[in-house]
């Protein structure tokens, strides 16, 4: 059985994409908010969250992913109310920067990690526009307060990489990586 440690609705979609046999166990541990390099904590909050449920679940695989936003080497997490969210999406505008997923496959006591890292460029957004999209309540509990499938489209001028990615969920990596693992999880 595969376990995904997320109770993101966008991750559950996604990863039906690859298999449909799955059950959703959301981990609450308390996240890591410093690393390295942003790439490696991205990394090590996917690790958390994976190691976290499988303890629950010995015996079978945990999938875990933390998604963050990076401008000029700061990380954008969730916002932190209206207010936040206005603030980030005003720093975002008019600019390129990076969604970064960090995953985690737990599987017979072994961890296997990788990370997926997509551009994404935002157009221009005007103060009322920016307000608008804030005052429809999507971007509070989004990193770098936006949706690509959301709203936030008619902002992002273009993407380069993996647009599953800069959902939360990057479908091509994970298999990849299950693959590269020796893991067969994604026959289902």
């Amino acid at each position: 059985m595969i376990i995904l440690a997320s109770g993101s609705p966008r991750r559950q979609e996604l990863l039906k994409k690859l298999c449909t046999d799955f059950i959703i166990d959301a981990c609450d541990a308390e996240e890591i908010h410093a690393a390295e390099t942003p790439k490696a904590l991205a990394i090590k909050n996917a690790t958390l969250k994976a190691e976290t449920v499988a303890k629950k679940y010995p015996r079978e695989v945990v999938i875990g992913a933390d998604t963050i936003v990076v401008l000029g080497g700061k990380i954008f997490g969730k916002p932190d109310g209206e207010k936040g969210a206005r603030e980030m999406l005003k720093t975002l505008a008019g600019k390129k920067h990076e969604v970064i997923t960090g995953l985690a496959i737990v599987a017979g006591g072994k961890t296997f990690t990788a990370a997926e890292v997509t551009e994404v460029f935002f157009g221009e957004m005007s103060d009322a526009e920016i307000s608008a999209y804030v005052a429809t309540g999507e971007p509070l509990d989004k990193s770098g307060s936006y949706a690509l499938q959301g709203g936030a489209t008619k902002f992002i001028e273009k993407i380069n990489g993996d647009w599953s990615n800069v959902v939360g969920l990057p479908i091509y990596r994970l298999r990849l990586l299950a693959k590269s693992s020796g893991l067969k999880i994604f026959d289902c």
